[in-house]
C-alpha cells in the first residue's frame, strides 16, 4: 500500500478535499495494486480525473469510483447506501471476482490480488477535547476460500501515525474458519471448513447466486459453487483529536486470499462530516411507532443510550443501533461510545407528532360515461396527501401523481374508485384513505325492433311478437302511434324485452324507451305494423290429418271460402285439379299426394288486396319403407327339408304370407319349412310378404332349385375368368349340402393357392392380385349333407384366358 502525505487543506472541524468522493474521481488518494506478497503497481497523486485502475498487470477493473447507485450481483445490496436516513453520494469499489486464474500463470500459487486506496489527513490543530471525526461505511463481497482464517480473501481499513499503525480504528473483515487445514503444496491450506455460525453472526450472508470457481487440480472448465458471502452496508467512525496538528493516513485494501484464486471485493463510502458523532435517525418521531437510531461502530466500544420520558429501547441497547417505541412526547436522544482510542458522545433532539388518520375521500357518486365530472375531496384525515390513486377493480391500483387535498375526476368511462395515501410526518405510517367510488353507467343505447315491419290483413288473428334488440339500459316504457309522430305509453307493455300487440284495426308504429342509470334515454328504431281492410284468404283441408303407407299416395279435399289464388307447398308430390286460381267462393280443389316422408303439405292462399297468405295445413304420417328379405337362392334335392326364413326391417311388419303354398308346411309364418319330391319341378321361385296392422306391407322372392338326385357336391371342370361377368369364378356346387368344410384348389407344383368353407364362394383366378395364366390346376372339396354323410371330391379344372 501506498503511504503518501499531501498539504493540509483541512481547517478547524472542516472534512479533508474529496474524502468523500464527491469531485466523482480518487483526486488526493493514492493507490497501488499488486499480488499478496508479490509486485506492486503505485498510482501516486494526485489521481485527478482518474475514475478507474485495472487489476495488477491484468485491463480488469480492480478500483473504481461509483456514482451512479446499482444493485450489486451477489449482495443485491445497493453499491452506494442511504443508512438510517443519511444518505451517501459517492463510494468506491475495491477489487473484483478477478482471480489467479485470470493470470494465466504458470505458478500454481501466484498470490492473490490486492487493492489499495490511501488518504493523507492533516488533522487541524486544536484542542484535543474537541472530537474530529471520520466516517466510513463498507460493504463485503467474498468468495469462501477454504483456508485458514489468515489466508481467506479479506478487506482491512488502517489508521496510520508516525508512529505505527492505530490499532483500535485499523479492524479486519474475512470468513471465519475453524482453521483445521492441511498443507497441500506450496506452503498454503486448503480444507478449512468455514466457521458458519461466527460469518453469521459477523453479519455474512450466504449469497444465492452460483459462482464459475476455477479453484482446485486440473479444474480448467471451473465449476459452479454457491460459496460466495456478502456483508450489507455497516458504518464505523474513528476519532482523530488526538492527533490534532499531525498527518495520519488512513488506508482501505481489499485482498484475494493469499495463493489467488478466490476474490474479494469491497465497497467504502465516506461522510463528509468529521464536527463529532452525529445520530442517525428522524429528528420527528410518531407517537407509538417504532423507529430506528443509530451511529457509526467504533471498533471494540460500549454504547450507552438515553431516550426521552415514556419511550422504550426495544433492541440494542448496548450496540451502535437501537429500536424504540415512541412515547406521546419529545425529548433528547442520548448515546455515548468509547473505546481506547476515542469517547464521543451527541444528543438529537426529538419532536413528537401524532400517528396519521387517513380519513375518507368524499363522495360516492354515479355518472354517464364520456362527458362527465366529479369534484373529489379529502375529509376527516391528519397529515398531508402524498398521493391520490385509481382502480376500476378496487384491488390494483394506479398513481395518479397528485398531492392536493381535491381531484377532478373527468369523463370517465368505467366505474372507478378513488383513494388518497396520507401520512403525518415522515416517521408515521402511510395509510389508505377510504375511498369513494364513482359508478359509470354506459350510454343508454335504444336498440332495435322486430320484425320491423309487418302486414296485418281484416279478420287476421295471429299478429307478430315485437323483441327488442341490442339495447343497452332498463326498458322504460313501450310507446305506439298511428302517425309516426305523436306518441303514446303503452303501459300494458310494462318493462318487457318484448310485446305482442292487440287487435290491429289501422297501420301503427311502436318504439321502446330505454334508459341506463343517470345517462339520458334512448329511443329504439321504429317497428311498423301495416293495416290492410281488405280480409285474409280462407281455406281447410278434409279430413284435416292422412296416414299413407311408403309409396302410396294420400286422396285430399281442400275447400277455399275466401281468396283469389293459391300455391301449394311441392308441387312436384302434388296431383290436384285447378290452375291456381279460384274462380268461384267457396271453391274446391281435389287431388292426391305422394310424399316419400312424413310432411306437411302447405296451401297457400291469397286475396287480392291482402299481401299476407293464408296457410291451410295437411300434416301426412309416411310409415317407415318397408325391406323384406326372404333369402338368398339356393339348391336342394328331393326329400331334404328346406328351412325358409323371411325377415322384415320393421318390427311393425310382423304379419308373413308366402306364395305359391305349394310344398310349404305353413304359409302364414316367417319360417316355413318347404319339402320337395320327385313329382316337384326344377326350380320354384316363393314371395315372402310382411305386412303391418296398418296394412303397409313389401314383399322378395327366393328362388329354389330342385335337384332329383342324391345329396352331392358338383364340380364344374373349366372356367373363364375375363371378367365378362359370365362363368369368372369357379365354385362347387353344392347340393343337399349343410356345411362345406374345404374348398381348395392348388397349382401344378403342389402349392395351395386359393382355400375357402363358405358356400358360394369359388375362385376368381388370381393369386396374390395377379391373374393366372391358361392352365390346368387341382381342385379339393369336402362338405356334409343334410343326412350328416361326408362327401369328398377332387379333379383337374382348367383355366382358360
Amino acid at each position: 500500500m501506498l503511504l503518501l502525505v499531501t498539504s493540509a487543506h483541512s481547517q478547524d472541524q472542516t472534512c479533508p478535499v474529496n474524502i468523500n468522493f464527491s469531485t466523482g474521481d480518487l483526486y488526493n488518494w493514492s493507490a497501488s495494486t499488486g499480488l499478496v506478497g508479490g509486485a506492486v503497481m503505485n498510482y501516486p497523486l494526485p489521481n485527478n480525473g482518474v475514475t478507474t485502475i485495472p487489476e495488477y498487470s491484468l485491463s480488469n477493473t480492480g478500483i473504481q469510483v461509483i456514482t451512479s447507485s446499482f444493485n450489486d450481483h451477489f449482495g443485491g445490496f445497493p453499491t452506494i447506501p442511504v443508512i438510517n436516513g443519511y444518505a451517501y453520494n459517492y463510494s468506491v469499489q475495491l477489487g473484483s471476482t478477478t482471480n489467479s486464474h485470470d493470470l494465466n500463470s504458470t505458478n500454481r500459487n501466484p498470490g492473490g490480488f490486492t487493492r489499495a486506496i490511501t488518504y493523507t489527513i492533516n488533522v487541524p490543530a486544536g484542542s484535543a477535547a474537541v472530537p474530529y471525526t471520520m466516517t466510513y461505511a463498507y460493504a463485503l463481497v467474498l468468495e469462501n476460500g477454504t483456508h485458514n482464517s489468515n489466508q481467506q480473501p479479506l478487506f482491512k481499513a488502517t489508521l496510520r501515525t508516525s508512529a505505527g499503525v492505530i490499532s483500535c480504528a485499523s479492524p479486519e473483515y474475512y470468513l471465519p474458519t475453524l482453521n483445521n487445514a492441511g498443507n497441500n503444496g506450496g506452503n498454503t491450506s486448503t480444507g478449512a471448513t468455514l466457521d458458519t455460525a461466527a460469518a453469521l453472526a459477523n453479519g455474512f450472508t450466504n449469497s444465492p447466486v452460483l459462482f464459475l470457481s476455477y479453484s482446485g487440480t486440473n479444474n480448467n472448465a471451473g465449476t459452479w459453487l454457491q460459496d460466495v458471502w456478502t456483508k450489507n452496508w455497516t458504518e464505523v467512525t474513528f476519532d482523530l483529536s488526538p492527533y490534532r496538528g499531525q498527518q495520519v493516513t488512513l488506508t482501505f485494501e481489499a485482498d484475494n486470499c493469499t495463493p489467488g484464486a478466490h476474490f474479494a471485493y469491497a465497497y467504502v463510502a465516506l461522510r463528509n462530516t468529521c464536527a463529532g458523532l452525529e445520530i442517525s435517525g428522524s429528528p420527528t418521531a410518531c407517537t407509538n411507532s417504532e423507529l430506528t437510531y443509530s451511529i457509526p461502530a467504533l471498533a471494540g466500544a460500549t454504547y450507552n443510550w438515553t431516550v426521552p420520558a415514556g419511550w422504550t429501547i426495544l433492541s440494542g441497547a448496548n450496540t451502535n443501533t437501537i429500536r424504540v417505541k415512541v412515547g406521546n412526547n419529545g425529548g433528547n436522544i442520548i448515546v455515548q461510545q468509547a473505546n481506547s482510542c476515542a469517547n464521543l458522545k451527541d444528543t438529537l433532539a426529538v419532536t413528537t407528532t401524532l400517528p396519521t388518520i387517513a380519513g375518507q375521500v368524499n363522495s360516492d357518486a354515479v355518472v354517464c360515461a364520456g362527458n362527465n365530472s366529479t369534484l373529489l375531496t379529502t375529509a376527516g384525515y391528519r397529515g398531508s396527501v402524498l398521493n391520490w390513486l385509481s382502480s376500476t377493480d378496487g384491488v390494483n391500483w394506479s398513481s395518479l401523481n397528485i398531492t392536493g387535498n381535491s381531484y377532478l375526476a373527468q369523463n370517465l368511462q368505467t366505474t372507478t374508485h378513488y383513494a388518497a395515501l396520507i401520512q403525518n410526518g415522515n416517521t408515521c405510517s402511510i395509510d389508505t384513505s377510504h375511498a369513494a367510488v364513482i359508478t359509470v353507467n354506459t350510454q343508454s343505447a335504444g336498440g332495435s325492433l322486430s320484425p320491423a315491419n309487418t302486414n296485418i290483413c281484416q279478420g287476421e288473428t295471429t299478429r307478430p311478437t315485437l323483441q327488442l334488440n341490442a339495447s343497452n339500459g332498463n326498458v322504460q316504457n313501450w310507446q305506439s302511434s298511428t302517425d309516426n309522430i305523436n306518441w303514446s305509453n303503452l303501459y300494458a307493455a310494462g318493462q318487457q324485452q318484448s310485446f305482442q300487440p292487440g287487435t290491429i284495426t289501422t297501420t301503427t308504429h311502436y318504439r321502446v324507451i330505454v334508459k341506463s342509470g343517470v345517462c339520458p334515454a334512448d329511443t329504439s328504431l321504429t317497428a311498423s305494423i301495416h293495416y290492410f281492410p281488405t280480409p285474409i284468404a280462407a281455406a281447410a283441408f278434409v279430413p284435416d290429418t292422412a296416414s299413407i303407407c311408403y309409396g302410396k299416395s294420400a286422396a285430399f279435399t281442400a275447400s277455399i271460402t275466401t281468396g283469389t289464388s293459391y300455391t301449394w307447398s311441392n308441387p312436384s308430390i302434388v296431383l290436384a285439379s285447378g290452375n291456381g286460381s279460384v274462380p268461384v267462393q267457396p271453391y274446391t280443389i281435389t287431388g292426391t299426394v305422394t310424399p316419400a316422408s312424413s310432411t306437411a303439405l302447405l296451401l297457400s292462399v291469397y286475396n287480392a288486396g291482402c299481401p299476407n297468405a293464408y296457410i291451410a295445413r295437411l300434416p301426412i304420417h309416411v310409415a317407415p319403407k318397408i325391406i323384406v328379405f326372404a333369402g338368398n337362392d339356393t339348391s336342394v334335392v328331393i326329400g331334404q327339408p328346406l328351412q325358409l326364413q323371411a325377415s322384415a326391417n320393421s318390427a311393425e311388419a310382423n304379419i308373413f304370407s308366402w306364395t305359391p303354398a305349394s310344398y310349404l308346411n305353413n304359409t302364414a309364418i316367417a319360417n316355413p319349412v318347404a319339402t320337395f319330391n320327385s313329382s316337384s319341378p326344377d326350380q320354384i321361385t316363393y314371395v315372402a310378404t310382411a305386412s303391418t296392422a296398418a296394412g303397409c306391407s313389401a314383399s322378395d322372392n327366393i328362388t329354389v332349385k330342385i335337384f332329383k338326385t342324391a345329396a352331392d357336391i358338383f364340380m364344374p371342370n373349366a372356367f373363364t375368368p375375363n371378367a365378362d361377368g359370365l362363368n369368372d369364378v369357379i365354385m362347387p356346387v353344392c347340393v343337399g349340402i349343410t356345411r362345406l368344410n374345404y374348398f381348395r384348389v392348388f397349382n401344378r407344383w403342389g402349392q395351395l393357392i386359393f382355400s375357402t368353407s363358405g358356400m358360394g364362394r369359388g375362385w376368381d383366378g388370381m393369386i396374390g392380385g395377379q391373374p393366372q395364366s391358361s392352365g390346368n390346376f387341382v381342385y379339393m372339396v369336402q362338405g356334409v349333407d343334410y343326412t350328416g354323410k361326408v362327401i369328398t371330391k377332387k379333379g383337374n379344372i382348367l383355366l382358360i384366358r
